[in-house]
């Protein structure tokens, strides 16, 4: 796929650093809070890349974020980023620094979670029907009557989960999505969900999971010159961003093309760095089970349809709250456009004539919420994150954005409407309900936090940091497959014992056999 060629602008994106005011265990730490909001970046964004102001400088600093700590590896302290801006770390969030945390739940609300979720624990082997067409079939597969419990018991049931509170708007109606989510990015509170913990084929937002797994990993001024055999196994049909064997790319240009072009050929080329599309795929599935995102089974790190790979809503959710707690992630998935390097050739005619020179073409994100589209505007408060589209998928997308102070983030899967966008049209009603229903309504589960996260908060199933992590894996659900193909899940055990006692919990998954049959098309 030949990439699109755009007008050639300066790019443009904000980023923030990832920080806490006080370092933790301070005695000003207790007076602070330690979910500070990040409205400031999210306000510069929408100021600098819905193309209102294209001079303005990429690397300005305008805030911070800091809701949620990091769970990647860091890198060693040697290992430096360079560029012509100045010396930098990677991404990656060092030893010495302190970890973003949670607020804290109560214990009485920590113990009600732990006793509802093992009220729920069910020996199951339902399997989820999976999208096995094109968006828009008239026989639309049904959610299981059981799905995973991780983040609340609501969020387990098949249908619309929603608490309206006194002065609460309605939901919208025009909503033809298999599943979605809106939650507030710094609480972890979900507002509303419906059939949250789907699994259901990702496409390209699946890249979330990858990008937050593997982009600390290399700073981006680190060269790669591509081999053929790291652009192998890319599916028919993939999104591309336009990348040569023998050139040389610069990881930061890696990172634009996945973000912006959504190209499959760029996130070989950094498995490739990676020790290989199969180091990476595990690396993946490591991380997405550090996040407690138990829906996700991955098989490829593009996204692209490929049986067993499946996500949900609240999983894709994880995902991007995880990434935008790195500088380098906000800054790719905010970015609008950008230059990317071509092809190096000869000189044919003129003074330097027998010379090579490399040029360059202008690239523009692929998600229309942040650029817009004819039909589309760009939405107001937007500041990422990614879309998907295959054959199987359907539409997919998670986006953030704030507004008057609060951070929110949607996702949407599948949609079947036929509208025009109707990925984003949707995600759009989904964000103006939830900026209007903030406060008003009773939140219906929460964003868990990571295994071993420093202290508990919303959505964190208790506050003894791994071992928290016990009571929201427990309720995990089954999975399976099309043609009838299903997952086994086996839980075994649960003890509860009256406040105090404790919870002792053990749970095995099954891999997931899923979802068959590769689409022509992917984005």
């Amino acid at each position: 796929m030949v990439p699109t060629t755009v007008p050639k602008t300066k790019e443009t994106t904000a980023s923030v650093r990832c920080t806490q005011k006080y370092p933790v265990g301070s005695p000003a730490s207790s007076k602070a809070s330690p979910l500070p909001s990040f409205h400031r970046f999210l306000t510069k964004v929408i100021q600098m890349n819905q193309l209102h102001t294209p001079k303005a400088s990429r690397n300005q600093e305008t805030g911070r974020l800091s809701f949620m700590r990091s769970v990647s590896r860091g890198l060693p302290a040697s290992l430096r980023r360079g560029g012509a801006d100045a010396i930098r770390r990677t991404s990656a969030v060092s030893a010495a620094a302190p970890p973003c945390t949670f607020s804290t739940v109560p214990a009485t609300r920590k113990a009600a979670l732990l006793l509802a979720s093992a009220t729920l624990l069910t020996l199951s082997a339902t399997a989820p029907a999976f999208a096995d067409g094109g968006p828009g079939d008239k026989d639309r597969p049904k959610p299981p009557a059981s799905m995973s419990t991780v983040g609340g018991a609501l969020l387990g049931k098949p249908g619309t989960q929603v608490k309206l509170g006194p002065g609460a708007p309605v939901l919208p109606k025009d909503l033809s999505a298999r599943s979605w989510i809106v939650s507030d990015a710094e609480s972890g509170e979900v507002l509303a969900a419906h059939n949250a913990h789907w699994r259901l084929p990702p496409a390209s937002t699946l890249k979330m999971l990858f990008a937050d797994t593997v982009l600390p990993k290399f700073p981006k001024s680190q060269k790669h010159k591509v081999a053929f055999s790291d652009l192998e196994g890319i599916g028919a049909g993939s999104s591309m961003v336009g990348i040569k064997e023998n050139e040389t790319y610069t990881v930061h240009d890696l990172w634009l093309g996945v973000f912006l072009r959504s190209g499959n050929d760029a996130v070989h080329v950094l498995s490739a760095m990676n020790d290989g599309v199969e180091n990476t795929v595990k690396d993946m599935q490591r991380h997405a089970e550090d996040l407690q995102a138990l829906d996700t089974h991955v098989v490829s790190p593009d996204g692209y349809d490929a049986k067993g790979q499946v996500s949900s809503a609240y999983d894709l959710t994880l995902f991007a709250r995880s990434g935008l707690q790195k500088k380098d992630f906000r800054e790719y998935c905010s970015t609008a456009t950008a230059q990317f390097p071509g092809e190096t050739k000869k000189i044919t005619k003129g003074k330097d004539k027998g010379k090579t020179k490399r040029g360059s073409f202008g690239i523009q994100n692929t998600n229309r919420l942040l650029t817009g589209a004819l039909g589309i505007s760009p939405y107001k408060g937007i500041a990422g994150v990614k879309n998907g589209s295959t054959t199987n998928a359907g539409n997919t997308f998670t986006g953030v954005a704030e507004r008057d102070g609060k951070v929110l983030l949607v996702t949407v899967m599948n949609p079947s409407s036929g509208e025009a966008h109707a990925v984003y049209k949707e995600t759009e009603r989904l964000f103006d309900w939830g900026f209007k229903a903030a406060g008003k309504v009773e939140p219906v589960g929460e964003l868990v936090a990571p295994k071993g996260a420093t202290g508990a908060g919303k959505g964190a199933p208790g506050g003894d940091g791994g071992n928290g992590a016990a009571a929201a894996n427990m309720a995990h659900s089954s999975g399976g497959g099309s043609g009838g193909m299903g997952t086994a899940l086996a839980v075994a055990g649960g003890v509860v014992v009256v406040l105090g006692a404790g919870v002792f919990l053990v749970r095995r998954r099954m891999p997931l056999p899923g979802q068959s049959g590769r689409g022509p098309r992917q984005d």
